[in-house]
């Protein structure tokens, strides 16, 4: 159905109807713009998750990248940031083909529609313009025709009268004739304005309308047809990037079912496997004899009884981290009973003071659970030197256990045989360009590559130097691992050393050039201390060793509220007033470490010292 034919009567309706199918491309446009901004942000937000959980470039990064779960969630992060990608494809997309093009269609849709109603209404006013000419003839024509009416009644009036002249009636008749003949006249003018305007109006109903209206249908129609192009773009936009998105699904699937836990529960025992034997037993404490007991006889260290026990009963070594005998007893019967509450006003008795040796309900803890207590309390894990440390530790790796130091160097021996093939490979490209210049010397100069392979050449032979070097401590390592078939023989060698040779020997051979821990005892100094009685002391094993342990660092002051007397071991006496060094705080079980001088450093109850902090505390 045609517009022209059906709607000749409507241009006002029509003009409101096309005026609002702007609108409705611009408010979809809007629409598309906004999904646009949409997709852009949750890119964004897709991009910065992936990166806030990608893993750090630190050392944790090369232990996390051992295991399954942790690799299939670097490729999930990986894949989510393509999947993001993807997203901004959407939206660029969205933007070119949709947005750009139906900003400029609606500029073109605008003028088109402006230039054929300024024609409509053109052809409007011409048609109105004729109709008041046709208007204004009619009403002349009417106006002469009663005029002349008149003057003929006037006329026959005066004509009638016997008492007018011959000349009023002569004029009055010429009056009458000149009256008819405008009335003829404006007859004739209207009659002719007449047939002119139904000619215009029938051209403007039949042919300038229809014409006008049928480009505003045309152009409406091709108005709802690029929205409806836009709508189709707007859906293939999205499919186009399914592929590209399964894929990325695909590879999130593939990572999760590439996880495998038998293999990182193996991943952990290589990870942290030290190499050492687990401690002997422990030997039987008589508390049935009438002897004060010291941290000396304890039957960690106890050279004497060593002496007395035959070889064949020897046992192994506890902790073989430990380098301080006084400092691991220390650790191990530091306070783990409820601390004493402060006194009310006077300072208490010796006989009332809870920690007391007296007290009846002060008891020691089995010795098994002290040591398992320090071997999982990280701040108590101060004879570790790597570990307070917190470095990369030496070269050579003498801070790690056996195991774990054997796998750093294997590591290390792989990674410099890679940069001397490498070299090599560089070398050999060298070389052959060489030749080539030599061959054709139009192409370079062959002189200009010896000094390119003079470096890399020093370079080899620094690699290569490197490499021996490593081997070398790998083969010591090697060489210094515990067996399961040579136990017990290093357990009775261990404890025979505890007789002979204690101090010097066991600071050599316990502790690498830069303080940290070695494994075994070489086999040099072993002989030294076998035939050499100059080296012999009646110092218990490992007390020597502590003069070049690094104090802990003071975090803090306090005072003491109250007077507190330290009788067991780990705790220290303090005089009311006195004040002191903290070394280390509260940890949940009311006792706070501090230090007096160098020698004298131990364990008081929270509760009766004053503690300031300090947020950079210098070591004391």
């Amino acid at each position: 159905m045609s517009w022209g034919s059906e709607l000749w009567d409507q241009f006002d309706n029509l003009e409101k109807h096309t005026q609002w199918g702007i609108e409705f491309v611009e408010k979809y446009a809007k629409f598309v713009k906004e999904r646009s901004e949409i997709e852009t942000n949750y890119a964004k937000q897709i991009r910065n998750l992936s990166k806030k959980y990608q893993p750090k470039k630190n050392s944790r990064e090369e232990e996390e990248s051992k295991y399954s779960f942790c690799r299939a969630f670097l490729t999930t992060l990986n894949e989510l940031n393509d999947y993001a990608g993807q997203h901004e494809v959407i939206a660029e997309n969205l933007t070119s083909q949709i947005i750009v093009e139906l900003s400029r269609y609606l500029q073109e849709l605008k003028t088109e529609r402006k230039s054929h109603f300024h024609d409509g209404r053109k052809a409007q006013q011409y048609i109105e313009s004729s109709w008041k000419q046709m208007e204004s003839c009619k009403r002349k024509f009417e106006r002469d025709c009663k005029e002349a009416e008149r003057a003929q009644q006037y006329f026959e009036k005066m004509d009638a009268d016997i008492n007018v002249t011959k000349a009023d009636v002569e004029k009055a008749r010429q009056q009458a004739q000149m009256r008819h003949q405008m009335a003829s006249d404006s007859k004739n003018d209207y009659s002719s304005y007449l047939q002119k305007f139904n000619q215009e109006q029938n051209e403007h109903y039949y042919t300038i309308i229809p014409n006008i209206f049928q480009k505003l249908q045309d152009m409406e129609e091709k108005r709802i047809e690029r929205i409806g192009v836009c709508m189709k773009t707007f859906a293939d936009v999205d499919r186009q990037v399914l592929p590209i998105v399964g894929k990325c699904l695909d590879g999130m699937t593939t990572a999760a079912e590439s996880i495998e836990p038998k293999t990182d529960s193996k991943q952990v025992v290589e990870s942290y496997k030290s190499g050492f034997e687990p401690p002997g037993d422990v030997e039987f404490e008589d508390y049935g004899q009438a002897m004060k007991r010291t941290a000396s006889e304890t039957s960690l260290s106890n050279s004497r009884e060593s002496k007395e026990k035959p070889a064949g009963k020897s046992k192994g070594k506890l902790w073989p981290f430990i380098k301080n005998k006084n400092k691991l007893m220390s650790l191990l019967t530091s306070p783990h009973q409820p601390p004493p509450a402060p006194p009310a006003s006077s300072p208490p008795s010796p006989s009332a003071v809870p920690n007391d040796p007296q007290s009846p309900k002060q008891h020691k803890e089995p010795l098994s659970h002290r040591l398992n207590d320090f071997m999982t309390s990280k701040p108590k894990m101060h004879c570790l030197r790597s570990l307070r440390r917190g470095g990369s530790g030496p070269e050579d790796f003498s801070h790690l256990p056996p195991e774990q130091r054997r796998k750093k160097l294997q590591g290390k021996i792989d990674e410099l045989n890679k940069d001397i093939q490498k070299e090599m490979d560089q070398r050999d490209a060298l070389t052959k360009m060489k030749d080539v210049y030599i061959k054709n010397p139009q192409m370079g100069d062959p002189a200009s590559v010896d000094p390119r392979l003079t470096e890399i050449g020093q370079n080899i032979e620094k690699l290569r130097f490197e490499v021996q070097k490593f081997e070398g401590w790998l083969a010591e390592v090697e060489e210094r691992m515990p067996s399961k078939s040579d136990t017990h023989r290093r357990s009775g060698l261990y404890e025979t050393q505890n007789n002979t040779t204690v101090s010097n020997s066991c600071a050599q051979d316990r502790e690498s050039p830069d303080g940290s821990y070695t494994e075994e005892q070489n086999s040099e100094t072993q002989v030294k201390a076998n035939t050499d009685p100059n080296l012999t002391s009646s110092t218990p094993e490992f007390d020597d060793e502590f003069d070049d342990e690094e104090t802990l660092p003071t975090i803090g002051t306090c005072k003491a509220l109250y007077p507190f007397e330290g009788h067991n071991e780990g705790t220290i006496s303090v005089a009311e007033g006195e004040l002191l060094y903290v070394i280390e705080d509260d940890k949940g079980d009311g006792w706070t470490r501090v230090r007096r001088n160098e020698d004298e450093e131990g364990y008081v109850p929270t509760s009766y010292i004053e503690v300031f902090l300090e947020t950079n505390a210098k070591d004391s």
